[in-house]
């Protein structure tokens, strides 16, 4: 099959990914193997291409987007031909403290799609069956790949925000994560005002129904009860912090930030003002946002890209020049 492989992270610049033609994957025990239909573009992806994260698998085929068919594999309850998504987190132990109350996000042997296993920038993946998801109706594959991240981890960011009832929140970065994670708390009532680079990315926001759109480094026109910060730019940690009202939170939903500067604790934390991070996302986290998004149609706003033409994808994404998610179709 075809397939593009990190052969030695480097700066995008340097062409990190590779294309090469391997094997298709053989399925363990308990294990489907899928048909790529789509796989989204996160990223992620970049940061396990550039070196921001560590290496946890040589040569890995990056991807964890993935609307699959099944092709094979120990099925248990599925058929061939069900689509499934393949989300970022591939297995957890479910032994650990973690997993036994709930918190599968924090096990520490838990492992990833696309870091530690191969992932969807392929023409076949495998997903322990247990992790693979169910999928909405009423949504093209393109359309159903960045809901498998970007839309779950926005999701979680959103619950870790802890937004209250009708209140404000203010989104750092609108790429595909957040440009879905705002339709979900402009539906539970919130007005939400967005702070990101490129004109695109602020007149999608106003079509989506945010109040209002600026600069990512401009304050909001007002206060706000909570904030998630999507961008890596630990320089606007500060900023965002400044932006809450007395006990609002930050979120900052990236695996990856670069280093944050200085914070005055008078401006930027008291009055009960407080940071937390969001690490991966647990099973119960899809299936509710999933289960939301079958009952609200969302605009998932993509950009298509050709398997052959994945490298481009991911440069385009660290350059921003698409709004929205970008989408590796089959």
């Amino acid at each position: 099959m075809r397939a593009w492989r990190v052969e030695s992270p480097a700066p995008i610049e340097a062409r990190p990914l590779k294309s090469v033609r391997v094997p298709v994957p053989r399925p363990g025990p308990d294990e489907l193997l899928v048909r790529v239909l789509s796989c989204g573009v996160c990223r992620t992806d970049l940061h396990v291409a550039e070196g921001d994260l560590p290496v946890h698998r040589p040569g890995v085929v990056p991807g964890h987007e993935i609307v699959g068919e099944i092709v094979g594999g120990d099925l248990g309850a599925h058929r061939l031909g069900d689509r499934v998504g393949i989300p970022w987190l591939r297995s957890t132990c479910g032994r650990c403290r973690y997993c036994r109350r709930g918190d599968e996000n924090l096990c520490p042997r838990s492992t990833y799609t696309g870091w530690d296993a191969d992932g969807g920038y392929a023409e076949y993946a495998t997903v322990p069956r247990d992790y693979a998801l169910t999928l909405p109706a009423g949504y093209t594959d393109a359309e159903l790949a960045p809901l498998l991240c970007a839309g779950i981890i926005g999701y979680r960011a959103l619950l870790r925000a802890s937004v209250p009832e009708g209140g404000v929140l203010g989104v750092y970065g609108f790429g595909g994560s957040a440009h879905l994670a705002s339709q979900v708390a402009i539906a539970r009532g919130a007005r939400v005002h967005v702070m990101t680079r490129g004109a695109d990315a602020q007149s999608l926001a106003l079509e989506l129904g945010a109040s209002s759109a600026q600069g990512a480094y401009d304050s909001p026109p007002e206060p706000l009860d909570s904030a998630i910060l999507f961008a890596p730019v630990g320089d606007l940690v500060p900023l965002a912090l400044s932006a809450l009202d007395s006990g609002g939170t930050l979120a900052i939903a990236g695996i990856h930030l670069s280093d944050v500067p200085p914070l005055h604790y008078q401006q930027h934390l008291f009055r009960e003002r407080q940071i937390r991070s969001v690490t991966a996302n647990t099973r119960s986290d899809a299936q509710a946002f999933l289960e939301f998004a079958g009952e609200h149609r969302m605009h998932v706003t993509t950009t298509p890209y050709p398997l052959e033409h994945a490298d481009r994808a991911l440069a385009d994404l660290a350059a921003g020049r698409f709004a929205g998610a970008a989408v590796i179709v089959a």
